[in-house]
């Protein structure tokens, strides 16, 4: 059957209050957020948009664009995979040097507070390779400085506009989700679920159309 990551919401009620998922590195940041300053940038739902452009250091563009090239190898490296389910909460990102090899842009798609995920990239080996590249900008402190927010928010530009197209999903969700759907889709495929639907016995439950919805979303 075809995968259903996107519909397997149907195999539980409605999503209440998207934080109460089990966040790995921003579950004990909750009681302080609201003491955070607010930020720049724009949200959908529980997205939020990062968008960073810098002056590239004279002499630095060749040098930035072999480690980005570097990065980009390393894309698949499981411990790169690892620290970013570590942070949770990184929709995707993109690096781009423009302007004739003047300028630089970092451009992200993240969940939560904007504290936590630029505090969480310092904690992981993603720091490291997000350190090298952005040391190649004018005036970048380091990622583990402590005047590293300040620089970020003066060098940021909110966008005009942003639109997710899942809102509603956090990365842990959309994880979750997964997890789900693989699970469900071994049960689908086993001769004991097709004898299962085959049983008067659960007839009632295979007529209701939350059941009827499931495994037509499944087959989607």
């Amino acid at each position: 059957m075809g995968a259903m990551a996107p519909h397997v919401r149907v195999l539980g009620g409605p999503r209440t209050d998207p934080w109460q998922e089990n966040h790995t590195m921003t579950a004990t940041t909750g009681a302080t957020q609201s003491a955070h300053p607010e930020r720049p940038g724009r949200s959908d739902g529980v997205c939020s948009e990062f968008t960073v452009f810098t002056e590239i250091k004279p002499g630095h563009a060749d040098a930035l664009r072999e480690d980005l090239a570097a990065m980009a190898d390393v894309a698949d490296d499981e411990r790169v995979h690892a620290a970013l389910r570590q942070i949770g909460t990184l929709h995707d990102a993109r690096h781009v040097i423009f302007d004739n090899d003047t300028r630089f842009m970092f451009a992200s798609v993240f969940d939560g507070s904007w504290d936590t995920y630029i505090d969480d990239f310092a904690k992981t080996v993603v720091g490291e390779r997000f350190d090298k590249v952005f040391s190649h900008s004018e005036g970048f402190p380091g990622v583990k400085d402590p005047g590293v927010k300040d620089w970020f928010i003066a060098h940021q530009a909110p966008a005009g506009v942003f639109v997710s197209a899942y809102p509603d999903l956090t990365v842990q969700q959309i994880f979750k989700d997964h997890r789900v759907d693989d699970a469900f889709q071994e049960v689908l495929d086993t001769p004991e679920f097709r004898s299962a639907l085959e049983n008067p016995a659960n007839a009632e439950l295979v007529a209701t159309p939350a059941f009827q919805k499931l495994l037509e979303e499944a087959s989607a």
